[in-house]
Parts: structure tokens; C-alpha cells; sequence
């Protein structure tokens, strides 16, 4: 087979119909005709270095002592972030207002991002950290430290989203999706960058977990697989054109516990301190207290069950 002439494959003709579906008929390009796309790899590369800086000991070198320890950390950030400031200008020229900014402005531009990008890594270490505390004090079956950052996806993948969401924020959301993609593709957790998460989250196991653009979720909250913070409903243009960015996913407030294969979709508020159990479907807010099972709310000393109040039960 490898001796067939190219001409036997009619690769002329394939060629030009491949030509004239990208050109004419099916166009995917940018309007501007940009081919400097961000590199997948490059970005792999980019979060591996920031999670090496990040935490050294568990995925730095091997052989790092506390006299040689700083010194790697900066030559792995020198390295790093000169490599992020080049993705962040490809991704930057895709915004609108980048379209015809000129290069050397671009380039600046990408540095300045870069740099405030660099100086924001010792709070998301403090997240992380937050999360990876959260995660030991929450899972009975975690041994140490070490276990759950070499170990468990959910923190895989928040280590990706306090990275990303820093990005969404500083005007890269293209690299910051592209970054989040990437744990999704790793872990099954499909988080946006524009999610805002606060200290002490904890994913349990993880799979199928999805958590929309403008999901709220505040401090010491934790989920099992499956959940789903996602939109009820999405407006629209009068013709047709979905609209962006509207705020369409649930708030979760402090020290919410959201138990596997639950879904919560819409602009709701899950109150302080509420349980939602399995499988429950949500479309509604609940006060703080609130313990959510299928067919029945208990609010506060109440428990409402097809909109009748019962006696106490625990939660579960």
C-alpha cells in the first residue's frame, strides 16, 4: 500500500473540496483570518510549571532541599510565565477590542497580564491549600496530605479552575477556558472559569460534576459526583441568538453540602448551611437550614412535603 501513487487517492479534488468547504461553504476561521492559535501543549506545559511552583515538594524536582528549593521555583516561574505571556497574546487577539491592536501593544499587553498573573499565585496557593484541608477534614478515607494532592481529581481540577478564573478575570477567558477543558478532559469535572468559588471547596470523587459560568459558591461548600449547578433556561435575542453572560446559575452559600447525582439549575439561592440530598431535582431557592430530600424541604423546624408541613426528621 505504502507504493500507491498519491494520484490513485484523487487527492487533487479532495484537496479543493476540503479548500472550498473552509473558505466558502463552512467556515470555522476567525473573521480576521487569524491562524496563531494557543498551543494545548503549550498550556499543558504552562499549568505543569505553575503547579510545580506552586507546590514544589509534591511536583517539583525530586531532589529539591530548602537551599536549592527557591531558586528552582524561580527559574520554573521565569520559565513559565515568559511561555503563559506568548498564550495570552495569541488568545488576546481574539477579543474584539484586540482585533487590530498592533503587535508590539499586544505583546505588552500579554506581559502586564503575565506579570499580575505571577503576583496572584501566592493567594490561589492559599486557596488551594484551603481546598486541599477541606478535602483531608472531609473525607474520612484521605490519610495525609501528600494523598490528596497526588491523588484526588477534585483538586486536580481546582488546582486548573483557581488558575483559570484568575485569567477569566484578568481578560483572557479563551486560555482560561482552555485550561479548564483540559482538567475536564482529565477528570469528568467540567467547571467554567467564570464560576466563583470560595476557600475550603471540596469535591468528592467528582465524576460528572459540572458547575455553570455564573455559578455563586461561597465558603466551605461540599459536592459528591454528578452534581450539577447549571441553567434552568436561556434567554434569547429576537432572533433566536442565545444571550451571553446573563446570570442563569445557582448561588450556594456557605457550608452547603450537595450530595451525588443532585440538580440545581437556574438563578437560585441555596440558603446557609442547607443539605440537598441525592438525586434531587431543584428549581427553586431554599432559606439557610434547609434539608432537600426527593419530595420533601425541611425549613428550619418544618419539613414540607407535597406543600404540606410535617413533624422534624433528620437530615440526610
Amino acid at each position: 500500500m505504502s507504493n500507491v501513487p498519491s494520484h490513485h487517492w484523487g487527492l487533487e479534488q479532495i484537496v479543493q473540496a476540503l479548500r472550498t468547504s473552509r473558505e466558502e461553504l463552512h467556515r470555522t476561521r476567525h473573521p480576521l483570518g487569524i491562524r496563531e492559535l494557543p498551543s494545548r501543549q503549550a498550556i499543558v506545559t504552562i499549568v505543569g510549571g505553575l503547579r510545580a511552583a506552586l507546590f514544589p515538594t509534591h511536583y517539583g524536582a525530586p531532589d529539591l532541599t530548602d537551599e536549592s528549593v527557591d531558586y528552582f521555583v524561580g527559574q520554573t516561574l521565569e520559565s513559565t510565565l515568559r511561555l503563559l505571556a506568548e498564550q495570552i497574546r495569541r488568545a488576546l487577539r481574539f477579543l474584539p477590542e484586540h482585533g487590530q491592536t498592533p503587535d508590539d501593544d499586544l505583546s505588552k499587553r500579554a506581559f502586564d497580564v503575565a506579570r499580575e498573573f505571577g503576583h496572584q499565585l501566592p493567594a490561589i496557593r492559599a486557596l488551594l491549600v484551603s481546598d486541599i484541608q477541606a478535602a483531608y477534614v472531609g473525607d474520612p478515607a484521605a490519610q495525609h496530605i501528600t494523598e490528596i494532592l497526588l491523588c484526588y481529581p477534585g483538586i486536580w481540577a481546582m488546582t486548573h479552575h483557581r488558575l483559570a478564573h484568575a485569567l477569566h478575570r484578568l481578560g483572557v477567558p479563551l486560555l482560561a477556558r482552555f485550561i479548564n477543558e483540559i482538567a475536564h478532559s482529565a477528570t469528568g469535572i467540567d467547571i467554567h472559569p467564570g464560576a466563583q468559588i470560595g476557600p475550603s471547596f471540596f469535591i468528592d470523587h467528582g465524576t460528572g460534576v459540572v458547575i455553570g459560568e455564573t455559578a455563586i459558591i461561597g465558603e466551605r461548600v461540599r459536592v459528591y459526583q454528578a452534581v450539577t449547578l447549571g441553567a434552568k433556561s436561556f434567554a434569547a435575542e429576537g432572533d433566536g441568538t442565545l444571550v451571553k453572560g446573563n446570570a442563569r446559575h445557582p448561588i450556594v452559600e456557605d457550608d452547603v453540602v450537595i450530595y451525588a447525582g443532585a440538580t440545581i439549575l437556574g438563578r437560585v439561592t441555596i440558603g446557609k448551611g442547607s443539605v440537598i440530598g441525592g438525586n434531587v431535582w431543584l428549581t427553586h431557592s431554599v432559606p439557610p437550614g434547609s434539608s432537600v430530600s426527593q419530595g420533601k424541604v425541611r425549613e428550619g423546624e418544618r419539613i414540607v412535603h407535597n406543600g404540606a408541613a410535617r413533624g422534624r426528621e433528620d437530615r440526610p
